[in-house]
C-alpha cells in the first residue's frame, strides 16, 4: 500500500495565485487513481464572469473533458475551502470517491455546514471526506484576502 501524500500544498498554491488575480483565494487539485495530477485551478469567477467558475468546478470540467467522461471514478480532489452546495453536487455527480478540504466554511459550505449535500437521499454518491489538512494556512489566506478588501 502506498503511503498517503497530501497535495494540499499544490491547492494552496492555486489559492494564492487566485488571490493575486483578485479572486477569492480557493484552489483545487484533482488526482487520477495513480496519484497523478490531472487538473489544478484557482477560482476564476471574476475573470471569466462566471459564477460557477469555482476552483472545484474548473478541475472537474477539465478532467472530465480530458477523459471524455462525466465520471471521475478513483480520483481524489483537494480543495482549500469546504465546497459550497453547487460544488458538492458536482463532486457527487462526478462520483469522486475522496474529498480533502482544508478550511471549513460556516457561511457557504455545503459539506459539513449549510446544505450538507452528501447527507441527503438525493445525493447519488457520497465521497470519503477528510477535512482540516492545511486548514490553518487556508484560513489565513482567506482572512488576509478579505481584510485587505475591506481596507
Amino acid at each position: 500500500m502506498k503511503p498517503f501524500v497530501s497535495h494540499m500544498d499544490r491547492a494552496l498554491g492555486q489559492a494564492r495565485a487566485a488571490a493575486a488575480r483578485g479572486e477569492v483565494p480557493v484552489g483545487a487539485v484533482l488526482l487520477d487513481p495513480k496519484g497523478q495530477v490531472v487538473a489544478e485551478a484557482g477560482n476564476r469567477t471574476r475573470e471569466l464572469s462566471d459564477p460557477t467558475a469555482h476552483a472545484e468546478m474548473l478541475v472537474i470540467r477539465a478532467a472530465c473533458a480530458a477523459l471524455g467522461s462525466e465520471r471521475l471514478i478513483g480520483h481524489a480532489l483537494y480543495v482549500t475551502l469546504e465546497p459550497c452546495a453547487m460544488c458538492a453536487a458536482a463532486i457527487a455527480a462526478a462520483r469522486i470517491p475522496r474529498l480533502y478540504y482544508a478550511a471549513s466554511d460556516p457561511k457557504s459550505g455545503g459539506v459539513a455546514q449549510g446544505a450538507r449535500v452528501f447527507s441527503h437521499a438525493q445525493s447519488h454518491h457520497v465521497p470519503d471526506i477528510y477535512d482540516g489538512i492545511g486548514g490553518v494556512e487556508a484560513e489565513m489566506l482567506l482572512r488576509d484576502f478579505f481584510r485587505d478588501k475591506r481596507r
